[in-house]
């Protein structure tokens, strides 16, 4: 095994180890400051990050407004004081050792002012800020204001390219580096493009090549690509290490660290991911943001399975197969189905699914009554989390603040689900029935000999044991 030596990034040399960053309140200042601590980059999230009282006890973010707009305000000060929090937590325990970085979903809502309100109040503390889930294309225009340096998260040379020439060339110095999220192995939000097919994973290494030579193209030879997404043992990318053709590597750690001791995970949490197998994790489309995202198949995504399989296409008015008249909601209001739907549909009825919500495609779902109305709960009680939310209609921008669709029940309240996770899961209850985002190799847990007998290491034997390539 080739010896894993530091490397130029963000303006020092540190190893190229970097903790991928997991909102909501998994990555935090605690695991970062770790991390940073073992000579790498340390990264928590600063989407929805949590803040604490006088005690030291965590905030729970409950909110008062009565309106979208005034939830969504609450949601904004909520990530900025979090955030401010989990900086200067992972400050103290990182002794100004390795690098700190903040991780924002560029999709969330409210996204620019949460990024600078916290380099804003944490100044000095924060040395670099990365960003996916879209495209950030001020991302560098934030970055140069606080005079820190920034990471894109991207799937593609093609996306990188496009940043670069809208806005990133304008602020180069600042570019620490480029990560590139592999869109089938990595957890949480991946960048699939329309072109590409989840079915067909494909082989990283040319897909980094390429991004390598753009890069070299615009002058960014010697800035480093941070492969994330599918690393494990770094043995198994040696042929990655000190390879002229890829230049400077970093390796992004983001499923790992999750089963450490300094993980606020739960302990629930982490027996489940001792016992994944291969499969487990669930390439989905279910994510109110439109993405494609990768989680554990557990209760939670198995319902938002079965709740798409019972599904049929509607006629507001009676049109070619579609003559059978069905009432939908509490008036009975008609609809026109065919004659097989209509058979379906009565089907799931007489199995207690007897609610059918209609979505922005002209289809119906069937749900239980509690079922029916959980979503519609928590679709009125949207505080707008997200940019644009297909679940809840909420979009951040003025005059209407709406995506301009109807609400589709497909989906989920992402918001609550990722919060009830966080704090909630040391009860097998939670684990089993929110969403668990996970990358791909979460079943190496259970076969990988380092966890042998429920082992979990400190984020400092975590380093060590990554170092040896194993």
């Amino acid at each position: 095994m080739k010896a894993i030596n530091a490397i130029r990034m963000g303006g020092v040399d540190v190893l190229p180890l970097v903790e991928g960053g997991k909102g909501v309140a998994i990555s935090n200042g605690t695991t970062a400051g770790h991390w940073a601590a073992g000579g790498g980059a340390g990264t928590f999230s600063a989407v929805n990050a949590d803040a604490y009282d006088a005690d030291g006890k965590v905030i729970r973010q409950i909110y008062h407004g009565k309106t979208r707009r005034e939830r969504h305000e609450e949601l904004v000060a909520y990530g900025i004081s979090g955030g401010i929090a989990q900086a200067q937590h992972a400050h103290e325990i990182s002794g100004g050792r390795g690098r700190i970085h903040a991780n924002i979903l560029w999709e969330m809502g409210g996204a620019e002012r949460v990024a600078t309100g916290v380099l804003e109040g944490a100044k000095g503390l924060i040395h670099g800020i990365t960003c996916g889930a879209g495209m950030p294309y001020r991302l560098s225009d934030i970055a140069a204001r606080f005079n820190v340096h920034y990471y894109p998260i991207v799937s593609s040379a093609r996306a990188f390219g496009a940043l670069w020439k809208r806005a990133y060339h304008k602020a180069a110095n600042l570019l620490g580096g480029v990560v590139y999220e592999d869109p089938w192995l990595a957890g949480g939000h991946n960048g699939l493009s329309n072109s590409e097919d989840p079915t067909k994973p494909e082989d990283p290494f040319p897909r980094v090549l390429a991004l390598r030579k753009l890069m070299r193209e615009f002058g960014l030879g010697e800035t480093p690509i941070i492969m994330a997404g599918g690393v494990w043992w770094l043995e198994e990318w040696e042929g990655w290490i000190d390879n002229p053709e890829l230049g400077p590597i970093a390796f992004q750690f983001g499923t790992r660290p999750l089963l450490t001791k300094e993980s606020p995970i739960g302990d629930a949490w982490k027996r489940r991911l001792l016992t994944l197998k291969e499969g487990d994790v669930f390439l989905n489309r279910f994510s109110p943001t439109g993405f494609y995202s990768s989680a554990v198949n557990n209760n939670f995504i198995k319902e938002l399975r079965d709740r798409n399989d019972r599904q049929v296409a509607f006629a507001s008015e009676p049109v070619g197969e579609h003559q059978a008249e069905y009432g939908v909601g509490p008036r009975r209001r008609i609809v026109y189905l065919t004659p097989t739907d209509l058979a379906r549909a009565q089907g799931w009825a007489a199995q207690g699914f007897t609610e059918a919500l209609r979505t922005p495609d002209s289809t119906l779902i069937f749900v239980t009554p509690q079922s029916a109305q959980e979503i519609q709960d928590d679709q009125v009680a949207c505080m707008g989390c997200l940019s644009q939310c297909r679940f809840s209609n909420w979009a951040h921008h003025e005059p209407d603040y709406s995506n301009g669709k109807k609400a589709d029940p497909r989906s989920f309240c992402i918001q609550k689900t990722l919060q009830d996770i966080a704090h909630e899961s040391d009860q097998e209850s939670a684990v089993e029935n929110n969403l668990m985002f996970s990358g791909h190799n979460a079943f190496r847990f259970a076969t990988d000999p380092f966890y042998g007998n429920g082992f979990i290491p400190t984020v400092r034997q975590l380093v060590e044991r990554i170092l040896t390539g194993r």
